[in-house]
């Protein structure tokens, strides 16, 4: 009886390590899937701190963005962009992209819609709402 119940704990182990080691891959390697990473507001800013070469994109509306961004940031509104407002602002589809909005909705719409569009590196962020840093007006 102990040994079942010590083989299911090690087993239990093995199932959660290996879950959290691909969330950690998937948050640091790209996405060639057709898919992109979400990670918390927290961890995306710590992965921008890290990073050297990125754009950040605020899928919010225009006046939104204007009362205040992530310093650095680019408007891309979700509602209205097409694939060549991305191409026009984003021409590398293997460059790093961090998108947010204000709560997390758009950000991961105008994620899948950059999938959608070829980009391979996209990492959806969550929304402002969560940000600790300063903003940019």
């Amino acid at each position: 009886m102990n040994r079942k119940l010590l083989g299911l704990v090690i087993v239990s182990m093995l199932v959660f390590a290996d879950c959290g080691a691909k969330e950690n891959k998937k948050a640091s390697e790209k996405n060639a899937d057709g898919s992109f990473v979400s990670v918390s507001m927290a961890e995306g800013i710590n992965m921008i701190n890290d990073d050297s070469d990125y754009v950040i994109i605020d899928a919010r509306r225009p006046e939104e963005y204007n009362e205040g961004h992530i310093p650095g940031a680019v408007l891309l509104t979700n509602e209205t962009f097409t694939k060549e407002d991305a191409e026009e602002l984003l021409k590398d589809k293997n460059q790093r992209i961090y998108v947010y909005c204000r709560s997390g909705r758009r950000s991961k719409q105008a994620s899948q819609k950059l999938v959608d569009f070829g980009y391979t590196n996209v990492v959806e962020i969550g929304g402002i709402l969560d940000y600790k840093g300063k903003v940019e007006k």
